[in-house]
């Protein structure tokens, strides 16, 4: 009987259209739909094993047949309701959530002169409010810190000149990135978005087209890597109090920050397993992050200064001799070990299937501003404190200069066509060593094709076009804004690059993803 209910409504929901949503997502691709009641009904009938976590859609601490009628009834009803992280970083969304920061004039001119003291400065200031707007619902928060944020993309917000103060109704604008800590200097719940504590803010810097950085952490959720970081547009204003209007900043990216948080969300057996080890930010600041000498290398904690290294520890800051050994201990194996002891030793500390799955897709996406090739832009999360017994996971970060945005850097002179399985300085261990050996190269390179390949639907032209179509569609009508800066969508990589020749959706032999694509399936 159970069996004729379970295919009535597979046969009943198999007509209704694809339904976006978190809640009841039984087999995790970010939808709620019929698959999901095919995999929890597979999961009832013992053909398939899913977490109870998700298996157990009504919450009553069983998982029968109660929890199938519960999800269908949730799909023709719509209720498809995100909360929490899902609720701000909505990457279904098909409007853009708005986000108004009010700053007094002192507080502004406080920001703009801790730039001039120091360009990398990453001082808070203190913004009277937030107010964040979303399908109609409305948050606002008071009492927020607000600073700039960038390496190399960090500048003024108003002015260019140093000593520059603001100038009421008549300021002149710049795009920066901001970030936002909505808890910096009141520490309770009610100064959270659904829970959500910090957000990045990036305006698209080397991006005309306006989506590199969202379809690439889109990307990398389609093809189950969940190490990325949630991301999603939204649209932004500045009021700096004494002004008649807001400053409209435009069309935003709003990035889940790499920090405590993001752990404690991914800290599941499922994922990371726990929130509790060492995390490092990994950048090319006096140096390579290339994980190659640890004797000469830049470490040191977050300790809210302005300063900038190499290696810089973001939790358990107060234990930093021992996460300095532990990452040393770390670099001391990966490029010591002998062959068969390295293979050994990576699988024991790696999950090595992610890890060359997560590689593929950032080579795929054309990443050459990255560990392998510039040792740059990306995290490192030991799970534990100990120096030996613990697993790593890179996690990807800054994507802003991919998909066709090329420069002459490492070994690199066009991402398009270099060598996916040479990518980048072979003094650079951590992914050289694992093309040595055959079976994971092939696996590399397996992955790799799978990501280019028309059935998958990811990076092949056909799939990517309607998706990139989607978001300008979106974000189209809001892109004007009052710094007069990126007023326009245009279809061209940064103009500082190497290749200006590449495209995106024009189609023909300058289209990167076309180009790509033949570059992956000529491997052997």
């Amino acid at each position: 009987m159970k069996r004729v209910l379970f295919i009535f409504a597979i046969v009943l929901l198999s007509q209704l259209p694809m339904t976006a949503g978190i809640r009841g997502d039984v087999n995790g691709d970010g939808r709620i739909n019929v698959s999901d009641v095919t995999a929890l009904i597979n999961d009832i009938l013992g053909t398939e094993v899913l977490d109870e976590e998700v298996t157990d859609v009504n919450g009553d601490g069983q998982v029968n047949v109660s929890d199938v009628t519960d999800l269908i009834n949730r799909i023709l009803n719509g209720i498809v309701e995100k909360t929490g992280y899902d609720y701000v970083w909505d990457y279904d969304a098909t409007t853009l959530p708005e986000l108004h920061i009010t700053v007094s004039v002192a507080e502004w001119n406080r920001l703009l002169t801790l730039y001039d003291a120091n360009h990398h400065t990453k001082q808070y200031i203190v913004a009277k409010q937030a107010t964040f707007v979303k399908d109609g619902e409305t948050t606002v928060i008071d009492s927020i810190g607000l600073r700039l944020k960038g390496n190399t993309s960090r500048r003024r917000p108003e002015g260019w000149g140093g000593g520059w103060l603001h100038q009421t109704d008549n300021a002149d604008w710049h795009h920066v990135h901001f970030g936002i800590n909505l808890r910096k200097y009141v520490k309770d719940d009610e100064h959270t978005i659904q829970g959500v504590r910090k957000l990045h803010l990036k305006w698209f810097k080397d991006d005309p087209m306006m989506v590199r950085e969202v379809y690439c952490y889109d990307l990398f959720r389609r093809f189950g890597i969940w190490t990325a970081a949630d991301d999603t547009y939204c649209r932004l204003w500045i009021h700096v109090d004494c002004d008649k209007e807001p400053a409209y900043y435009g069309v935003y990216e709003m990035i889940e920050p790499v920090d405590e948080n993001f752990l404690k969300r991914r800290k599941d057996e499922a994922h990371f397993g726990t929130a509790k080890g060492n995390l490092w930010k990994c950048k090319y600041v006096n140096g390579m992050a290339n994980l190659a000498n640890p004797y000469n290398a830049d470490y040191w904690y977050d300790d809210d200064s302005d300063e900038n290294h190499t290696y810089t520890l973001q939790t358990n800051t107060k234990r930093f001799d021992n996460a300095k050994a532990q990452l040393t201990d770390f670099m001391l194996k990966l490029n010591g070990k002998g062959n068969e002891s390295f293979y050994q030793w990576i699988h024991e500390v790696c999950d090595v299937d992610l890890l060359l799955k997560t590689y593929a897709m950032s080579v795929a996406l054309g990443q050459w501003d990255d560990y392998w090739n510039n040792g740059n832009n990306y995290y490192l999360y030991f799970t534990t404190e100990d120096l030996y017994d613990y697993k790593f996971y890179l996690i990807p970060y800054d994507y802003d200069n991919t998909l066709g945005t090329t420069n002459n850097c490492g070994v690199q002179t066009d991402a398009g066509r270099h060598d996916p399985t040479n990518w980048g300085l072979s003094e650079h261990k951590l992914i050289k060593r694992l093309m040595d050996f055959d079976d994971l190269r092939a696996k590399y390179v397996a992955y790799l094709k799978e990501i280019v390949a028309e059935e998958s639907r990811l990076l092949h032209y056909d799939a990517s076009k309607p998706r990139i179509e989607a978001w300008h569609d979106m974000i189209r009508d809001y892109v004007e804004n009052d710094t007069g800066e990126d007023m326009e969508i245009r279809d061209e990589p940064a103009g500082w690059g190497n290749h200006g020749e590449y495209r995106l959706l024009e189609d023909g032999a300058n289209n990167f993803l076309r180009v790509h694509a033949a570059t992956i399936n000529a491997l052997q």
